[in-house]
């Protein structure tokens, strides 16, 4: 039998906790977003500069250029940035997609707080290497550790659903949700501005990069002193942890309808024409409209805006599986207008679109999944959600770049 939720006013301190470490986090993460393609920029000029046929950077490029040759159509080498922001992109999903099962079984064995830390920590080196990327060697590494340890999300996520009951649930994974959209409000036009403030010749990108790692050093030390464990064995079994109580609330039945087999299968198809777009983004921008870090920057602020009026205001009040409903027809309509666009006007309707689809898919996904997991293998199954979804995008932030040349 399931254990009952926390207390309400325990319920709401972690929430609380979870929030605001979230959004920290994922402020942080958005930072490099709008940043990539005159980031990817530097380390090619820097490497033609030297010279160097050796690098590493050189030797993906001559894989990119092979890559090139494959279609019948010449591709212009304007495009290597295009291609090489795919490219990473997709590394660092498909790691992402790796470690997540493995981060979310071991947050069911040893406790979110524990796994979350851990999570921190590879966080933490991660930015650290950017700030120290004056190469590109460098700058890939900080890439491969940040994928390899970032487990913040689903961590959140299985936090969120640890502490709520099922009436309560879809509201609380509004809530996570929420995070991503005013993180991308505020992330990447903050994180192009400081851009533009150069504090170190060899790496013009470090203040952004700095100052992401400040975030991410006061989320750890926000984590350590106030997240609680909200493991339901480990409730049970801990006495010392008496702050966390159960409820006498009596939560509603639900009859399963669901497996998760089946929520992955929609999450990896929902990805699979969602991803490529949704990291394209930056890049197609830069293409077709010549936009600067700023301009996209301002952009991608005005999807997370609307999405999180629309995650606080509807996602969170209507049943998850209407939300996905919502969601995938306003993808495809976005899509449709992309397909055919030929002004700014286009574009930004078409982002408005894809902002209704980030309010919703994800997080109604995210709230059906936890409803089918029991409570020792909560974290592991949404990590194994987490991970069908990232392996789609391993894919297709390989190929969407590619799709802008033609």
């Amino acid at each position: 039998m399931a254990s009952s939720p926390v207390s309400p006013v325990q319920r709401r301190k972690i929430l609380k906790v979870i929030f605001i470490s979230l959004l920290l986090d994922l402020v942080s993460f958005t930072f490099i977003l709008p940043l990539f393609p005159r980031l990817l920029e530097f380390y090619r000029n820097l490497e033609a500069a030297d010279g160097s046929s050796n690098s590493v950077l050189h030797r993906i490029l001559l894989g990119l250029n092979a890559y090139k040759q494959s279609f019948l159509r010449p591709i212009s080498d304007r495009y290597d940035i295009v291609l090489l922001g795919g490219a990473l992109g997709s590394l660092f999903s498909l790691l992402q997609a790796v470690a997540s099962p493995f981060i979310g079984s071991l947050s069911d064995k040893y406790g979110r707080r524990t796994a979350l830390l851990w999570s921190m920590a590879g966080n933490i080196a991660s930015v650290a290497l950017w700030v120290a990327a004056t190469d590109f060697r460098t700058f890939l590494a900080s890439r491969i550790v940040g994928g390899l340890s970032e487990g913040n999300v689903q961590l959140a996520t299985a936090m969120a659903a640890d502490i709520s009951d099922e009436n309560q649930r879809g509201s609380t994974m509004a809530l996570v949700g929420a995070c991503f959209s005013i993180a991308f409000t505020f992330g990447p036009a903050l994180g192009a501005a400081l851009a533009n403030i150069e504090t170190v010749a060899t790496n013009p990108f470090a203040t952004a990069a700095g100052f992401s790692l400040f975030l991410i050093l006061v989320e750890t030390l926000y984590l350590y002193q106030y997240l609680p464990e909200t493991l339901p064995s480990t409730r049970k079994s801990d006495s010392s942890n008496a702050s966390i109580t159960k409820s006498n609330t009596t939560t509603k039945s639900y009859s399963r309808t669901n497996s998760h087999r089946l929520l992955n299968a929609t999450h990896f198809i929902f990805i699979l024409f969602f991803s490529g777009m949704e990291f394209s983004f930056p890049f197609m921008t830069y293409d077709l409209f010549t936009y600067t870090s700023s301009q996209t920057g301002r952009l991608l602020g005005f999807m997370g805006l609307f999405a999180s009026i629309l995650q606080g205001a509807v996602t969170r009040r209507i049943p998850p599986l209407q939300a996905v409903q919502a969601g995938v027809i306003s993808c495809t309509a976005s899509f449709f207008l992309l397909g055919r666009m030929t002004t700014e006007a286009g574009l930004w309707m078409a982002a408005s679109l894809l902002a209704i689809t980030t309010a919703t898919v994800v997080t109604g996904l995210n709230t059906l999944s936890s409803f089918e997991a029991a409570e020792a293998e909560r974290g592991g199954k949404l990590g194994n959600h987490r991970s069908w979804g990232k392996s789609t995008s391993t894919m297709h932030k390989a190929l969407g770049p590619s799709l802008i040349v033609f």
